[in-house]
């Protein structure tokens, strides 16, 4: 381990590293020039620090001061050399760092004491900065095999719904890219934004408790019918609801509330603005905007311009205008989606979500 020690007094340094030797596992850097030992700790390890007060600038005190603005020096222990009188020394020593001292002339036999019980400090601090990092590999390993698990049931769920439904697999990819892009040009955090490029993909889950003669009807449903249809969002949220996970919760609450209109005019609540939660506000401009430019077997694609003028036609009534403005400064983004994940491609359902 690496005793650095800085006295410009060279008589000094050979007492300290004769001393040092019978210290184990202790090698002695030292320095005349406080200076160079500085810069030595910009691209060395030091493990403990030994340094004189007295010395040509920069000297002690101000050595310290600089070696803890040192990237990686923060909690190295120091030893500052003083004499007796120089208590007031002492104390701004304390101040800025140092965690002990030894007192001019020097004892050999406690000179070699106070490094050994440095090196055994600076030992178990290393050893619980690595016991700090394995920790967090752990943490990060578990999180990503919880994540993995939620993939596959966000992947199962969907390929269910798609049983159901008549539209196509890339319309709920669509929808959890369209929604992650308005989520960052609305401000939200990357994390946030990855939960709903997720939880997304599953807002019409609900379709699965909706009867074959009323969701693959060819014509229009008649009101007895459109009530039991409006019912998926319910469904939905029942499916998914009560998970101790944040994304599926996520989904639960987008399942429940992306029919609901800014107006107050939607279901199954007749929510009105920001009582509808924001994940749900998002979701209803995403899901409508991919619903005109894509064909189903009942209408054409609307041309990208239409279904732009109907998106701001909706502000203020089907869509939140804060959410609006956000769509049109994410357009670029969700045009190259649209193209990206086009009807005709091959479906990767969530492998390539990443934002």
């Amino acid at each position: 381990m690496n005793v650095l020690m800085v006295d410009d007094n060279e008589l000094n340094l050979a007492v300290y590293r004769n001393a040092l030797k019978g210290v184990d596992s202790a090698e002695c850097v030292g320095f005349t020039v406080s200076a160079e030992a500085l810069d030595w700790s910009k691209t060395n390890e030091a493990d403990v620090v030994l340094v004189d007060y007295n010395m040509p600038a920069p000297n002690g005190l101000e050595f310290i001061t600089q070696f803890r603005e040192i990237p990686g020096n923060a909690d190295v222990p120091i030893i500052m050399i003083t004499s007796l009188t120089e208590r007031d020394i002492r104390y701004r020593a304390l101040q800025l760092g140092a965690a002990d001292f030894l007192t001019k002339p020097v004892d050999v036999f406690e000179f070699r004491v106070r490094l050994r019980n440095m090196l055994a400090l600076s030992e178990n601090r290393k050893k619980l900065a690595d016991r700090a990092k394995w920790l967090a590999s752990e943490v990060a390993r578990a999180t990503s095999d919880i994540l993995e698990r939620e993939r596959e049931t966000i992947n199962r769920l969907m390929r269910a719904a798609e049983f159901r439904d008549n539209e196509t697999g890339m319309h709920i990819v669509r929808m959890g890219h369209f929604s992650a892009e308005l989520g960052r040009a609305y401000g939200l955090p990357g994390d946030v934004c990855q939960t709903l490029l997720m939880a997304a993909p599953m807002h019409d889950v609900g379709k699965v408790a909706t009867p074959d003669r009323i969701l693959l009807k060819p014509g229009k449903l008649d009101p007895d019918e459109w009530a039991i249809m409006k019912q998926h969002t319910v469904a939905g949220y029942e499916i998914l609801k009560d998970s101790q996970s944040q994304l599926l919760q996520t989904a639960a609450e987008i399942a429940l509330s992306h029919h609901e209109k800014f107006d107050g005019t939607g279901y199954p609540s007749g929510l009105a603005g920001e009582a509808i939660p924001l994940s749900g506000r998002i979701c209803a401009l995403s899901d409508v905007f991919d619903a005109l430019t894509s064909e189903r077997p009942y209408k054409k694609a609307w041309p990208i311009e239409r279904a732009i003028e109907e998106i701001h036609a909706g502000s203020g009534k089907h869509f939140d205008p804060a959410l609006v403005e956000a769509f049109d400064a994410a357009l670029p983004q969700i045009l190259d989606l649209r193209l990206r994940y086009r009807d005709d491609a091959d479906l990767a359902v969530l492998e390539d979500n990443a934002v």
